[in-house]
């Protein structure tokens, strides 16, 4: 009987082993995809997709114990050869084969060319082809960097104390209400897909303190622009005990040093692919919603058209003006309008019209939502009584205040949205590895 206990050891190398001097001269196994192969005459060049990277092996006949014919692009396989130093391979190393086994034979050519340095097709075959158009190595780096972020994310929050959490996709209602909701039947009652885990991470505060979860949330909002999708990745968390808004937006500044940090330092093949500086976090501006539209006006020239919300054009100039003004290219806007907030956004104090709230905008776009929220049982039935709200399917969400929750904010980062803006991107469809949109449901 066999029992295991731990990965199998595996004798085949990657990229980063073979840089060891250890090596010269010996005989090495690698595994890999045949991303391409370049025949050159007297000497071919097969180069192989890895997990980490492309590794150039040189095949010459006199050497090599099989036929280049019998190599095809797309075949998976196993290779032998010699490692050697070279400046001008990929990692700074290559390999001079001797055998190859063919693991799986590709059963038709590529229809796109992956293997060029940058993938010339349009958006729309790139999304119809994604199980071969993520082979090019710039697209797949841009699912590295999002992995960084989500690292930085989890790290951070982690180690300030905050419990991660899973919450259900499949709910009674909307946390936000609106009629931006997907309804299905779910055994033959009415059910959404959750906009947000809003209702879940306030009633867990009273269980953590402190809360966070990554996981898709779903809008059915029918728009068709470069900044939204219908399925999203929302990286939220919820923190009690706060003594206002402000504890929010700190947080979420460490959590965005943090994912610099460890952008920088573990992946800066993928930064450099992709030719991303990373932008200076240290310190974020704040600044009012309405002094925000006043000061991109003036500035600028656009007339203030919307007193409640920041169309996508003042976000950008908003953006622009602390770029230019403060060298920064994020920008806390707070106290936005209640209109234009949730029932259970806490409102201002000072001024009831707006609330304890803000966006963070990135390179002049949103990428963050959160604030203060209110705490206060018979605060929070008042404002749904405000609003002409019914308390109909919020009995378990009302239950935690009504049993005390304490002072407590959060805040939502679009993961899709986040990674674009990293990246330079000009559309969210290309940084989502499967995107769902209007006209979208496959692959």
């Amino acid at each position: 009987m066999q029992f295991l206990t731990s990965p199998i050891e595996k004798k085949t190398l990657e990229i980063t082993d073979l840089s060891d001097p250890k090596l010269t001269q010996q005989e090495v196994c690698v595994t890999g995809a045949v991303h391409t192969i370049r025949d050159m005459g007297t000497v071919a060049f097969i180069i192989l997709r890895k997990r980490d990277g492309l590794l150039q092996c040189v095949y010459e006949e006199s050497e090599a114990q099989f036929s280049l014919k019998d190599v095809r692009e797309a075949d998976t396989v196993k290779a032998w050869g010699i490692p050697a130093a070279s400046e001008k391979a990929p990692g700074g190393v290559e390999i001079r084969l001797k055998r190859i086994t063919i693991l799986s034979r590709a059963a038709a050519p590529l229809p796109i060319p992956i293997a060029k340095a940058k993938l010339n097709v349009s958006l729309e075959t790139s999304l119809d082809l994604r199980p071969i158009s993520l082979r090019n190595i710039r697209e797949r780096a841009r699912f590295r960097i999002q992995e960084g972020v989500v690292r930085g994310f989890r790290e951070y929050l982690r180690e300030q104390g905050f419990t991660e959490i899973h919450t259900p996709k499949i709910g009674a209602r909307g946390a936000e209400g609106g009629a931006n909701i997907f309804r299905l039947d779910y055994f033959h009652r009415p059910a959404v897909l959750a906009q947000s885990p809003q209702f879940y991470k306030q009633m867990m505060v009273g269980v953590f303190d402190r809360v966070f979860e990554t996981a898709p949330v779903f809008r059915a909002e029918k728009h068709n622009t470069k900044r939204h999708l219908n399925e999203y990745t929302s990286l939220d968390l919820e923190m009690g005990y706060i003594d206002g808004f402000e504890d929010v937006m700190a947080m979420e500044t460490g959590v965005l040093g943090r994912i610099m940090e460890i952008l920088k330092r573990d992946y800066d093949r993928e930064l450099s692919l992709l030719g991303i500086t990373l932008p200076d976090v240290s310190r974020i501006p704040c600044v009012r919603f309405d002094e925000a539209k006043r000061l991109a006006s003036e500035k600028y020239g656009r007339p203030i058209r919307s007193p409640y919300d920041l169309e996508p054009e003042e976000e950008a100039l908003i953006g622009r003006y602390f770029q230019e003004e403060y060298g920064s290219d994020f920008v806390f806007v707070t106290h936005y309008p209640g209109k234009k907030r949730p029932f259970y956004a806490m409102d201002d104090p000072a001024d009831p019209r707006y609330t304890l709230s803000f966006d963070c905008l990135y390179r002049g776009m949103e990428i963050t939502t959160g604030g203060q929220r209110i705490h206060d049982y018979q605060m929070l039935l008042e404002k749904l009584e405000r609003r002409g709200m019914s308390t109909e399917g919020m009995e378990h969400y009302l239950a935690a205040f009504r049993y005390g929750l304490p002072p407590h904010g959060g805040l939502g980062i679009g993961l899709e949205r986040l990674t674009m803006q990293l990246v330079g991107d000009d559309n969210v469809r290309r940084t989502t590895l499967f995107p769902r949109d209007m006209s979208r449901l496959e692959p």
